[in-house]
């Protein structure tokens, strides 16, 4: 028992006083800012990433990821505190690795483990007694418990003994400017209590508060909590937005109005649909886990089936709008502005805009799309499209103007002076003047 816990203590020494190596499994929109961090704070980070020019820029000093300004990078690569590979056996200095890779979903909308498995395999092949493993990629309740746990044993490591596993949810937001990895609290779940206090003691190094829950599943279930809160109250508002245009009331002006309670009452906006990796996609692996169960997730289905159909919704906008101005979908000139699934980030992934865009092609609309973080997107059909070039004239040749991501560097006052007709989904021209007709969800 002594021989156990100086491992653990002293692991949680080199993590205390800095000297430890971190790993980071996944270098996108969550792994890298978890890095920069790390490395900022005075670790030596290991980075490993199957994409070798994601390496190769990584290694350069260049950063892919807005959120991580070149600028931010760049020293901590040139004094040696930041590298990444593509090779998990760089990863055997490691004391802690932290696994930051997606989870998607199949088109039959249950999980797509086959990442997470990949990473677990390639880190436990180099996995040594004193180690911490954190999963941090969002996923079912159960999944480190399950996954881990056995695949670490079957090497005759002792969880919370001669290694250390957990479950840290990630809770990136892309794009916002007022919190981030640092400031941001992290909740970790351990296998053991011995697994949970290394873990605080990692995360304690470089995030502000550290909240620790039971076990990973409560950990995992944070976060799916999260996800599914936002989801289910979207659902809502997007109904409300259905209701409210059956009822021939605005819905923002709904929404306004009931955002002026100081209690009970938290505004949610309507929109072209939902997207980004994780609201779309997170509650389906709650649902996925309970229909094995034997239980429906009601909530959580009819959530999705609202905000799944809203890209139709909007394409159904833009038809009766032309169709008041004697013109058909087919053959009008369509132009999306904002193809992100948020404003003033570059991600697409689960972007509602893709679906408008797929269904206006579909009914014969030659669409066009501008999105100043967006150079090109990817077609169901393979092909690309590529960001028109901003001018007056695009906006004065289009039938009609999509308005489906806000970005704020879009002047609206210009929009609605050079175009005819705005389907407006997002708000942004509410209250403005001009000489466009515009038309809200």
């Amino acid at each position: 028992m002594l021989q156990d816990m100086t491992i653990k203590q002293r692991l949680i020494d080199r993590l205390n006083n800095r000297t430890a190596t971190v790993g980071i499994v996944g270098l996108g929109y969550v792994g890298l800012p978890l890095a920069v961090e790390f490395a900022e704070v005075g670790f030596n980070v290991i980075g490993v990433d199957v994409t070798p020019s994601k390496v190769d820029l990584l290694n350069s000093g260049v950063s892919y990821i807005p959120d991580i300004p070149t600028e931010r990078l760049r020293p901590l690569v040139e004094n040696g505190k930041l590298r990444a590979t593509t090779d998990y056996a760089d990863l055997r200095q490691a004391d802690a690795v932290s696994i930051c890779v997606p989870t998607p979903l199949r088109k039959t909308k249950d999980p797509d483990m086959s990442y997470v498995i990949q990473a677990v395999e390639g880190t436990a092949s180099i996995c040594h007694e004193g180690m911490l493993l954190v999963l941090e990629s969002t996923t079912y309740p159960g999944t480190t418990q399950e996954l881990i746990v056995p695949r670490l044993q079957r090497d005759g490591f002792v969880i919370g003994e001669t290694v250390f596993v957990s479950f840290s949810p990630e809770r990136i937001d892309p794009g916002n400017k007022n919190y981030g990895v640092h400031n941001t609290p992290k909740v970790v779940g351990g296998v053991t209590e011995a697994c949970t206090e290394v873990t605080a003691a990692l995360y304690g190094a470089a995030v502000e508060q550290v909240i620790r829950v039971s076990s990973p599943a409560a950990a995992e279930m944070v976060k799916l909590l999260e996800n599914t809160f936002r989801a289910v109250n979207i659902g809502l508002v997007n109904e409300m937005a259905l209701m409210c245009d059956k009822l021939d009331v605005n819905v923002w002006e709904v929404i306004r109005a009931a955002s002026s309670k100081p209690f009970g009452f938290m505004p949610f906006y309507p929109g072209p649909g939902l997207g980004g990796h994780c609201i779309p996609v997170d509650p389906h692996y709650l649902s996925w886990k309970l229909k094995a169960l034997n239980y429906t997730a009601r909530f959580i289905e009819l959530a999705s089936e609202i905000n799944t159909s809203m890209p139709e919704v909007v394409v159904e906008k833009v038809g009766d709008a032309l169709n008041d101005e004697r013109k058909s979908v087919r053959g009008s000139n369509v132009v999306v502005l904002g193809v992100a699934y948020k404003k003033d980030i570059d991600d697409v992934r689960e972007s509602p805009a893709l679906d408008v865009i797929g269904l206006l092609r579909k009914r014969g609309a030659h669409v066009q799309y501008h999105d100043p973080y967006v150079p090109k997107i990817y077609l169901d059909n393979g092909q690309i499209m590529q960001t028109s070039t901003w001018s007056e004239s695009l906006l004065k040749d289009a039938d009609c103007v999509v308005i489906v991501t806000d970005h704020s560097n879009y002047d609206w006052r210009q929009v609605l002076e050079h175009s005819k007709l705005v389907v407006d989904t997002r708000n942004a021209v509410g209250g403005m003047n001009g000489a466009a007709r515009v038309v809200t969800l």
